[in-house]
């Protein structure tokens, strides 16, 4: 089967019907993210910054202040459509497309992200790509966060992993074709292995924000498992959210506090 939509239409259809609730819930890329960048490719300010699987625009909008132009390229309507309603820059821009096929010019960016969304893209063909439409010592950057959020509360962490192994033996019963997915924790092996990058180095940055019971439930909701059950039609008391959400409330209350997370960044130099 080839990388045309037919392949990835399973993997639409997972991220759409929510997309409010993910642009809601979600963190942005680390906020040192730009700084690591703007040294690797030694500029201040990169003409253009694509961001592939953009989806709401969170990891778009983050560069909307740090670069000259951003694209966003997105297979989804229903996210590109959330990405449009949020309010965003002039030089911040989305459009159809996917990974391996963004329609963009060769050689005309100075970084390529992929933020928490490379584990559904066909690895070599997106790799190929991004080298593709990088300028001669661009970089590629692949980044995950660590799921949950370190919140102080060692009771939401165990609650949220009951869920998540939930859903996991849960989501072995949907029907159909299951999206394709590639495990995160070999991206760094896959991106040497490509031959598409002059150097690939993985490491850890470190991101705070703010965060309350109410986002603790909403962020598991937004995980894309949990949603092809909801719409499955199993309940949140199947998935063991309606336990959670009273055990965050006592545990983490209503007013924000600060949350830490750690992401996974592998950086590939074209």
């Amino acid at each position: 089967m080839g990388d045309g939509p037919d392949k990835f239409a399973a993997t639409i259809r997972r991220f759409s019907g929510f997309a409010h609730e993910y642009d809601s819930y979600r963190a942005q890329p680390p906020a040192g993210l730009a700084t690591l960048l703007a040294q690797y490719t030694r500029t201040r300010q990169p003409r253009l910054v694509v961001d592939l699987g953009s989806g709401t625009g969170l990891s778009s909008r983050y560069w909307a202040d740090l670069a000259v132009r951003v694209i966003g390229i997105e297979p989804s309507s229903d996210m590109r459509d959330e990405a449009l309603r949020q309010a965003g820059s002039a030089n911040v821009s989305y459009q159809a497309g996917y990974s391996h096929d963004t329609g963009l010019p060769a050689g005309c960016a100075q970084i390529v992200t992929c933020m928490q969304a490379l584990h559904w893209m066909e690895p070599q063909s997106t790799f190929a790509e991004a080298r593709r439409i990088l300028a001669p010592g661009g970089v590629f950057v692949a980044i995950d966060y660590d799921w949950p959020p370190m919140t102080g509360s060692w009771r939401a962490d165990q609650a949220w992993l009951a869920c998540s192994e939930r859903a996991i033996g849960l989501e072995t019963e949907l029907p159909g074709q299951r999206p394709p997915r590639w495990e995160k924790a070999s991206h760094a092996e896959r991106m040497r292995a490509s031959r598409c990058f002059q150097f690939v180095r993985e490491s850890v940055l470190h991101h705070i924000d703010a965060g309350n019971g109410e986002r603790y439930v909403g962020l598991l909701r937004s995980q894309g498992s949990v949603m092809d059950l909801l719409k499955a039609g199993y309940s949140e008391q199947d998935l063991g959210i309606t336990e959670l959400e009273a055990l965050v409330r006592a545990e983490l209350g209503r007013e924000p506090a600060p949350w830490y997370w750690s992401a996974r960044v592998r950086i590939g130099v074209v």
